[in-house]
């Protein structure tokens, strides 16, 4: 009994009141302390929620700019840490296009209206690929690349979502207007191969998303002896487009010429065909 009243002493405040008052007020102080620290926990909840909305919108950030870079396929894989290997393609169509004159648009143009001119003119490229079965490669100063057929495998559709985007692209320039050289007007030389590919991821920094073939190297000496103005497509890319469209056999492609340094071309390489001729694509 004197351990008890001794313990209940020691509880007790020295000066006046009782132990009731005391338990009441130790209460009160736990219930103040226990208030603060949930509302510390609710605000620190907070904080990471907010935190976490801010991460999720800034992978949802990096995602899409990685998926502007590369292949969606082929960014999964690179973000879970897998290789990604060459894939070769057995038919894409694969498109080249240049500015005409553009070195002389470009000496009548300060550096910031040409980087203006370019970023104007491809983005509105940017945006009609949004509307075909394409993917946008690269575009390297006035060049700009793109194939249909890979990385998603469509068939033998690639040929004609190349012919109808070329078409678009050659109606964009036709609207396009240049702000600080009213008089010039923009125009392309666009060369279109149909055929086997090889595409793989290139480098560690920076890794960009090529294509490796003879495809790739026809289609681009297409465009590099073109005409202005027009699309020049091979006898590979054409004869496929037939297939693909029997109406296409009534239309007339003029000739261009013999290939003569091709030995896998022994047909004329160089065609041309106009907007009036594949309206009915």
């Amino acid at each position: 009994m004197t351990v008890v009243c001794n313990l209940l002493r020691g509880m007790m405040p020295r000066g006046k009141g009782n132990l009731f008052d005391h338990v009441f007020g130790m209460l009160e102080d736990y219930t103040t302390t226990l208030e603060q620290e949930t509302l510390y926990r609710l605000k620190v909840k907070f904080q990471v929620d907010e935190r976490t909305k801010e991460l999720a919108t800034e992978k949802k950030k990096a995602d899409v700019l990685l998926s502007r870079m590369l292949p969606r396929q082929v960014a999964e894989r690179l973000k879970l840490g897998q290789a990604v290997e060459p894939e070769s393609f057995d038919s894409v169509t694969v498109f080249f296009s240049d500015i005409v004159k553009f070195t002389q648009l470009a000496m009548k143009s300060t550096p910031f209206e040409v980087v203006n001119l370019l970023n104007d003119l491809y983005s509105r490229f940017d945006t009609l690929i949004e509307e075909h079965n394409v993917y946008k490669v690269e575009s390297i100063g006035d060049g700009y690349l793109c194939v249909s057929g890979l990385p998603d495998r469509n068939g033998t559709q690639h040929v004609k979502e190349i012919a109808d985007l070329s078409l678009g692209f050659m109606d964009c320039v036709k609207q396009f207007k240049i702000p600080h050289l009213s008089r010039e007007k923009i125009e392309l030389r666009i060369g279109i191969n149909s055929g086997a590919c090889v595409a793989g991821v290139v480098g560690l920094s920076m890794p960009r998303y090529c294509l490796f073939g003879d495809t790739v190297n026809t289609a681009s000496r297409m465009e590099s002896n073109g005409k202005p103005s027009h699309i020049h497509m091979s006898s590979a890319a054409h004869n496929l487009l037939i297939q693909k469209d029997k109406s296409m056999k009534e239309i007339n492609l003029p000739r261009e010429k013999e290939n003569q340094h091709d030995n896998n071309l022994t047909v004329p390489l160089y065609r041309q065909f106009r907007q009036d001729a594949l309206s009915n694509l």
